[in-house]
């Protein structure tokens, strides 16, 4: 049985992708849902490979459940690596809800675990986030790289670094 952050997620791009609604904060949520603010990230997984995945550093919503519904909309729907999702593809979609905590920042690599902490890099108005415990990254240099890249930060440039926990639903 999904948890209430993963049916909330659900609920909001299937809703979405089949009707073009948003749909309103459901009674019955996690009360932490409904009185916390905190920023997330929903990732959505088709036949076990990234489909959708955007999410927030910082609270954008009154709300963590508004922040979910508004991120799951976004994954489904405006993710510039992948089309839309489309009506067909519903049923095969896995769905996971990323709970951000407090971004740190931190004065090298040295303090950062890719199975640990997600990473945000930084270097003037450039700025890549990358989610910890991610397959296929076991060190701290591919993390880095990956972050860089999305940032569009050179690969051997200084840079900020943040690092952060998540509590994830799946």
């Amino acid at each position: 049985m999904e948890d209430a952050y993963v049916s909330l997620a659900r609920a909001s791009f299937t809703a979405y992708v089949r009707e073009g609604r948003k749909i309103a904060v459901p009674e019955g949520l996690p009360r932490e849902m409904l009185k916390s603010r905190s920023a997330c990230f929903v990732s959505l997984h088709a036949h076990g490979e990234l489909r959708g995945c955007i999410g927030t550093l910082e609270p954008t919503r009154a709300s963590l459940a508004e922040e979910i519904i508004e991120n799951a909309i976004s994954a489904c729907s405006r993710d510039p690596r992948f089309p839309p999702v489309a009506p067909e593809e519903l049923e095969g979609i896995a769905c996971g809800v990323d709970v951000l905590g407090e971004p740190e920042s931190v004065a090298g690599p040295e303090a950062l675990d890719p199975k640990r902490y997600g990473v945000i890099v930084s270097r003037g108005w450039h700025r890549g986030v990358l989610l910890p415990d991610l397959e296929g990254v076991e060190d701290v240099q591919t993390q880095l790289a990956i972050a860089k890249r999305k940032a569009g930060i050179a690969p051997d440039a200084a840079c900020d670094l943040q690092r952060f926990t998540v509590v994830r639903h799946c």
